[in-house]
């Protein structure tokens, strides 16, 4: 069974949609638990709305918290699941109809990884994925928070809730240091509105030609953060 597990945060209207694509998932033995963190827009509204309007074999479940960040959502919601895989999914994405099941058969196929990674679409932008490379994970962030991952090589530690910034990057190296590695699967296998997590994307070469911008100083003090953590150089 795949947990799939959606920190929400005033993103009410925008998670229908991903409940809407994970009902037309190919791949049938999930688990969907959403967990409000501390919302102001009602999510469990949108929710209690969906599963009344919706037929659906697969199980939901629903769970309230203060607002304590994604990371901290994240693990609630790692803690109330059961499944043998684990998909953290953002509450602004939407899931091709067969992505799980191809990130599923992915990992089947290769027992040696730890985790599935697929490219991604952020509004018109295509963010193309690349193969797992452990000397450039250690250089910058390249895989999505939006991984299949094994439970039983999930740190024990879970997301890091001190960070507030590149918390997929922190995890895929915590993986790392752990001897875990990721598979890439070259396809499209979602697509995440504007204005969540990477809204202040900006061009590669931003960050070294406007070192001065608020985006471009805030950037660089996390992965500051990122690499005094994990040793990098």
């Amino acid at each position: 069974m795949i947990s799939v597990i959606i920190p929400v945060y005033n993103q009410a209207e925008k998670l229908k949609q991903t409940l809407l694509s994970l009902n037309k998932q190919t791949y049938r033995d999930l688990e969907i638990i959403i967990v409000n963190d501390g919302s102001s827009d009602n999510p469990e509204k949108i929710f209690m709305d969906f599963l009344a309007t919706n037929q659906s074999d697969l199980s939901f479940s629903f769970f309230n918290q203060a607002n304590l960040g994604a990371p901290a959502a994240r693990n609630h919601g790692f803690r109330e699941s059961k499944g043998e895989y684990l998909f953290f999914c953002d509450a602004d994405a939407v899931l091709e109809p067969n992505a799980l099941e191809i990130l599923l058969n992915t990992l089947i196929q290769n027992p040696a990884a730890s985790y599935a990674y697929p490219s991604f679409k952020w509004g018109s932008k295509l963010f193309k994925g690349r193969a797992f490379d452990a000397a450039l994970l250690m250089k910058e962030p390249y895989i999505h928070t939006m991984a299949l991952i094994r439970r039983s090589d999930f740190p024990i530690v879970g997301w890091d809730e001190s960070i507030k910034k590149f918390q997929d990057w922190d995890l895929w190296l915590t993986m790392l240091e752990n001897n875990k590695a990721g598979i890439f699967v070259d396809s499209f296998l979602f697509s995440v509105t504007p204005g969540g997590t990477i809204s202040s994307w900006l061009p590669s070469f931003a960050y070294k030609l406007f070192p001065f911008l608020p985006v471009v100083k805030k950037y660089n003090t996390a992965k500051a953060i990122i690499y005094a953590k994990h040793h990098l150089s």
